[in-house]
């Protein structure tokens, strides 16, 4: 059964919309907009019948803090008042209001009207988990190709997706580090889109991406250039579909996960939190893999190891923070590579 959300601070208003649409729906009410935003913490409605009228937050303030907010922006909201003015309908509109509907209002009415508007919530979800399908197999695609040029680093792209999955759980929901930041992420998303991170690499020559062997100064500068070129591959794909909200952690995590803390990494030589928090996240990760895996020039170093020197560069390769953080996930991340074949 669909949830719908009744924010209004008149008893009576709530009492009667309640009425209207219990037969049909999970209907839970709430007399303000702070109240609303505490419930949502816990529960995603699939639509919500909002008061513009009310104190301390009203209509126009809570629908604007909704849309800031990834998981909330794409809830249809329905705005309730006693107001006729059209500058008011208009302001709403343009804010992404989906619907006003007056006060007093008729039952039969309003019940239709939220039908109406679920109805057409269901025909674009369709539509958007199948663009999410073909996103998703984009990446695939496009990660399957790097994975497949690159014989020395197999099972890359995989581990460190993992990687940064742990971490960001982590960061989310223990730590809340950085929380106000990726208040706004669609966690599947973000982890999917890290697949992408090496993706510029399909510019690289094969003689330099498989050399058997350390690389020269001189590929060792070409070979760093697969970062930007990242960044221009997943530019081309949103100038071409026109999709940038999930593209756009991918592009992060493709141009700035060579960057370091302290500014001395590429290719823009960035520093500390000017270096965008996908590209500090997959750094962590990238960096793990690497170290824990075999190379034509150097044996595989140990967890613990792999772990000492992630610790040991904190504050300098690495956001001190996410390090701290690593650490207390590095028992998962071992399993993940102990499971390598």
């Amino acid at each position: 059964m669909k949830t719908v959300f009744i924010v209004d601070d008149a008893d009576t208003n709530l009492a009667k919309a309640k009425q209207s649409l219990e037969d049909s729906y999970r209907v839970l009410t709430m007399p303000s907009a702070t109240k609303m935003f505490a419930l949502l913490e816990k529960i995603i409605p699939d639509l919500i019948l909002l008061d513009i009228e009310m104190p301390e937050m009203n209509g126009f303030v809570a629908l604007e803090k909704l849309m800031q907010n990834e998981k909330t922006a794409k809830i249809p909201v329905v705005f309730l008042t006693a107001q006729t003015d059209a500058a008011v309908e208009s302001r709403g509109f343009e804010m992404g209001a989906v619907d006003f509907i007056t006060k007093p209002f008729s039952e039969p009415v309003l019940l239709n009207r939220i039908n109406s508007h679920l109805h057409l919530a269901d025909i674009i979800k369709k539509r958007t988990q199948h663009i999410e399908r073909l996103q998703t197999s984009i990446v695939s695609v496009l990660a399957d190709m790097v994975e497949g040029r690159d014989e020395i680093t197999g099972g890359h792209v995989e581990r460190t997706t993992r990687y940064v999955n742990i971490l960001l759980r982590r960061a989310m929901s223990v730590d809340h580090l950085y929380a106000e930041e990726m208040r706004s992420w669609d966690f599947d998303q973000v982890v999917s889109s890290a697949k992408l991170h090496d993706v510029g690499k399909i510019t690289i020559s094969d003689l330099i991406l498989n050399k058997p062997g350390k690389l020269s100064p001189e590929e060792f500068e070409i070979m760093k250039t697969h970062a930007i070129e990242g960044e221009k591959i997943i530019d081309k794909i949103i100038e071409q579909t026109g999709e940038d909200t999930f593209l756009r952690h991918a592009k992060l995590f493709a141009g700035y996960h060579h960057e370091r803390w302290d500014g001395q990494g590429y290719p823009y030589g960035l520093k500390g939190e000017d270096i965008p928090l996908q590209g500090r996240i997959m750094a962590v990760a990238d960096v793990y893999d690497a170290l824990t895996s075999e190379r034509p020039y150097k044996k595989a170093f140990s967890h613990e190891r792999s772990t000492e020197i992630i610790m040991e560069n904190a504050g300098t390769q690495f956001d001190p923070s996410l390090a701290k953080l690593f650490y207390e996930v590095k028992d998962k991340f071992e399993a993940i590579n102990s499971s390598k074949q």
